[in-house]
């Protein structure tokens, strides 16, 4: 779409820097300022989708059919946990350990 219209939609680079913190992403001001302008190129996108009439068409999920195949909820012998712990680089006799990444 190259399309411009007067009233393009932007999202500032202040907005972009925050998302990006709570994502854990570390950008650069160039990043800050070109992924500003791609989100509001999306935005502007957006707004022309917003714009096209489908009052004469049916809501759907997916434009193909689809039919979800159910079984029995039953439950099954698996693996012994002695088994699948010895597996696992770090465990404590009944747990996976894993590395803490919650500050």
């Amino acid at each position: 779409m190259n399309q411009t219209s007067p009233q393009s939609a932007t999202l500032p680079p202040e907005e972009v820097a925050k998302i990006a913190r709570l994502a854990r992403l570390k950008l650069s001001s160039d990043e800050l300022t070109l992924y500003s302008r791609q989100i509001g190129q999306i935005l502007d996108f957006m707004n022309v989708l917003r714009e096209v009439d489908t009052s004469g068409i049916e809501p759907m999920v997916s434009a193909v059919p689809c039919e979800n195949i159910f079984r029995e909820d039953i439950v099954i012998e698996s693996l012994p946990r002695k088994t699948v712990l010895a597996n696992a680089p770090r465990t404590d006799g009944k747990f996976f350990l894993v590395p803490n990444i919650l500050g």
